[in-house]
Parts: C-alpha cells; sequence; structure tokens
C-alpha cells in the first residue's frame, strides 16, 4: 500500500465550503481507503491505499465530496515519495523558512510565463518552479503576495494550493509515520 497526502483548494476559508475534518476522515474511511489523518482545517489528508493511480484516488474523492457536500472542490494529490522530494528540491531553505510556501498544482508544468510572474511579484520576493511545484519565499508575508493561487491558476490553466513550509513538513512527518 502507498501512502498519500491530499490536499483541498479553498475549504473552510471565509465559511464557504465548510467542511469538519472528522466528516472529511469518515468520507475517506468510506472509499476504502486506510490509516486517515487529517491535518488543520484546510482540508490535509494523510492516508493509506493500494491503488497507485493519483488520477482516480483524485476523481474518486473530488465525487464524493460532490455527493456528500454539495460543492466541487479540487483535490490534489501526492505520494509521500513526491513528497519527500518537494522537501528536498527547495531552494530557499537557506533563508527565513517562515517566510517559505509551496504552491502545488494539478498538472506538470512545461512552459512558465516567467516575463507574467515577474511582473506581478514584489522585488523581494523569490521562486523557483520544479514540475507541478512553485517554491515562494514571501518576506512581506505570503498574503500581500500577488503570486496566490487565483494568480498561477489564471496563467496556468490548473488548479493550485498553497502550504506554508511548517505545514509541508508536518504533512511529510505524519505520512512517514502511518
Amino acid at each position: 500500500m502507498k501512502t498519500y497526502i491530499s490536499m483541498f483548494r479553498g475549504i473552510n476559508v471565509s465559511g464557504q465550503k465548510k467542511i469538519k475534518m472528522h466528516e472529511l476522515k469518515t468520507l475517506y474511511q468510506s472509499l476504502d481507503l486506510k490509516e486517515v489523518k487529517t491535518y488543520i482545517q484546510s482540508g490535509n489528508v494523510v492516508f493509506r491505499c493500494p491503488n497507485t493511480n493519483s488520477k482516480e484516488l483524485k476523481d474518486q474523492i473530488e465525487r464524493k465530496i460532490k455527493e456528500s457536500f454539495g460543492f466541487n472542490i479540487a483535490v490534489l494529490i501526492r505520494t509521500k515519495d513526491e513528497f519527500g522530494k518537494v522537501i528536498e528540491r527547495n531552494p530557499f531553505l537557506k533563508k527565513d523558512v517562515t517566510k517559505l510556501h509551496v504552491t502545488f498544482l494539478s498538472d506538470y508544468q512545461k512552459k512558465v510565463p516567467i516575463k507574467d510572474i515577474n511582473s506581478v511579484k514584489e522585488k523581494s520576493e523569490e521562486f523557483s518552479i520544479s514540475g507541478s511545484e512553485i517554491y515562494l519565499f514571501c518576506p512581506n508575508g505570503y498574503g500581500k503576495s500577488k503570486l496566490s493561487n487565483n494568480f498561477f491558476e489564471k496563467k496556468l490553466n490548473v488548479s493550485a494550493t498553497t502550504r506554508n513550509w511548517k505545514t509541508v513538513n508536518k504533512l511529510f512527518s505524519i505520512a512517514s509515520s502511518v
């Protein structure tokens, strides 16, 4: 069985698309996913499953969310090993880790509009793209950055969700312990 980490885009934000984590855990268990663990209220779920097709898992979870809660939500999935590589590849680890974020994309990016990104980012901000992740260093805070999920979704035509560096490491730690 493989260990997976799923991340939701845009739940429990400003009172919209509310899902309680115990309900989410129950939903995952109803899909016969094993050792289900949630982390904080933003839709982070670690689980084990014999299915090795992340796309099938994503589609199955999204359908069940729609069926159970009545709204569509983007679910992004990575294996534990993929998550470990995300941590290893972060080029900004010598910087203030409280200002580091990773934007997870639904699809691998071959062509990225670097010029467009550079045109909206603050001078002090840095980014690095590696496949289906974008590493961000936002010294003034992610909340003030224009390099948001919405920006990347529009520019790259993908779903995106961002996690701070502490959450990325915690999810990997949970995945390593199941």
